[in-house]
């Protein structure tokens, strides 16, 4: 498939670098050629050096073959005039990062195919409330809604004094058996184990469990874990993210104490109009004694997601060091996100993601209705639609021969969802949740076709 992106920032690259991977045939717009440069010394990819908003650079970069445009640049008007363009000169799919909800909006004058837009992807919400969701399960470092949320994947950290410790997983689901869940995957001192029953629960390990949404809270039980109340919130930055998440809180119907916190003056000023019912602080995030002053120690959930990553990590290292029952930071490196977790950290979050999650799920197209990477593991989950005629319908699991490195964990079927075991039928029209390894990803979707 023939992918063209306009833009090398962060996403841009990432992007680049995960399509080139699977063997696409990627060409990477951007005038910067600095940005250029960075992406031709690491990735196996064409770079073209142009204005996105050029009909001129926009043939020669080769739009007009292309399969799929996708524009990320940082600035939402670069991306909705490369959109409108592109689909003019016969891009058939359009996908473009807009920050402003403005598009989204039912009354809005314009809506994102007067653009040429097909697909809207917005990062920075996508995180903001991936955060609220991981804040709402105090427990969890990782929070995954499949099948239009009727299931749940988890992902909890296994502590040295869980009685799960030296156990099978075959020990465990059978100790448990009146719960319905099912442990998908596991990372282990930076390695993926896609588990069979005979693999052992050890100290520290971070297990994926999948049930259904019910029965999440049980299955956090079963870990030695408690769930704990949130109410007192804390958030260091008052970034599009960070504002998000207060917006988030702010419209539900619980009543959440929020204190925000934002170095820039001026930005604060804003917020604090804008946000009428959080308290807004203009102060350095990473200041122990202001934090102290403003009662970290009482707070719940500490959430740092300024512009400086490393300022997040140690902003959120502090608040655990005072006992801040759940603390979760925004990174953007990808190999930051193990390391958070193994230094302490509950949860880490990285916008890139859920940009990467959507486009990917509309490059595999066919049947796949969604896609999410695991963070920290090299794994991903896919879901799946069963077609009249693929391989996979009207037998059972166990003599269907899936790739290695995968395994299914649940089947939705109209209104009911169960948890799959060897003797699961999948039916035409089933919705599949799988996990699997990169690898095994393109053998997995042909099943389906």
């Amino acid at each position: 498939m023939k992918i063209v992106i306009i833009g090398a920032g962060e996403i841009g690259y990432d992007l680049a670098s995960s399509l080139a991977a699977e063997k696409h045939d990627v060409i990477v717009l951007d005038r910067d050629r600095d940005a250029l440069n960075t992406v031709t010394e690491n990735l196996d990819v064409l770079c073209f050096e142009g204005n996105a908003t050029s009909a001129n650079d926009l043939v020669e970069a080769g739009v007009k073959d292309a399969d799929i445009l996708i524009a990320v640049t940082s600035i939402d008007e670069v991306n909705m005039i490369a959109s409108m363009m592109s689909k003019r000169l016969g891009a058939p799919m359009v996908i473009a990062r807009v920050r402003s909800d403005e598009l989204s909006q039912p009354n809005a004058p314009l809506k994102p195919t007067d653009l040429g837009i097909d697909v809207i992807i917005h990062p920075e919400q996508s995180a903001a409330e991936e955060i609220v969701s991981l804040i709402k399960r105090a427990s969890a470092s990782d929070l995954v809604n499949l099948a239009d949320g009727k299931m749940q994947l988890i992902g909890l950290r296994i502590n040295k004094e869980s009685e799960l410790v030296g156990k099978k997983l075959s020990e465990y689901a059978e100790e448990y058996s009146h719960i319905t869940f099912r442990v998908t995957a596991i990372a282990r001192r930076g390695n993926t184990i896609i588990p069979s029953g005979a693999v052992s629960i050890q100290a520290l390990d971070q297990l994926f469990i999948l049930a259904k949404t019910e029965s999440i809270s049980e299955v956090i039980k079963t870990t030695g874990r408690l769930e704990v109340e949130m109410n007192r919130v804390m958030i260091a930055g008052g970034t599009p993210v960070g504002t998000m998440v207060a917006r988030i809180l702010m419209n539900e119907e619980k009543k959440w104490n929020i204190k925000l916190i934002e170095p820039d003056y001026d930005t604060a000023a804003e917020l604090a109009q804008e946000l009428k019912d959080v308290l807004v602080l203009n102060g350095n995030p990473t200041d122990p004694d202001l934090l102290a002053s403003e009662g970290i120690t009482e707070t719940d959930a500490f959430i740092s997601v300024t512009k400086d990553e490393e300022s997040n990590i140690i902003s959120c290292l502090m608040a655990k060091h005072l006992e801040v029952k759940k603390t979760v930071a925004l990174v953007s490196k990808s190999d930051y996100i193990p390391l958070s977790q193994t230094i302490g950290l509950d949860a880490a979050v990285n916008k890139k993601s859920a940009a990467s999650n959507e486009i990917h799920r509309h490059v595999r197209g066919g049947r796949v209705i969604s896609v999410t990477a695991l963070k920290g593991i090299k794994a991903e989950v896919i879901e799946l639609q069963a077609a009249e005629k693929s391989k996979i319908v009207k037998k059972p699991i166990h003599k269907i021969s899936f790739p290695d490195g995968c395994v299914v964990g649940g089947i939705a079927r109209n209104s009911s969802i169960e948890i799959a075991t060897g003797q699961s039928h999948i039916q035409p029209g089933d919705r599949v949740i799988i996990f699997c390894l990169p690898d095994a990803i393109p053998k997995i979707t042909s099943l389906f076709k």
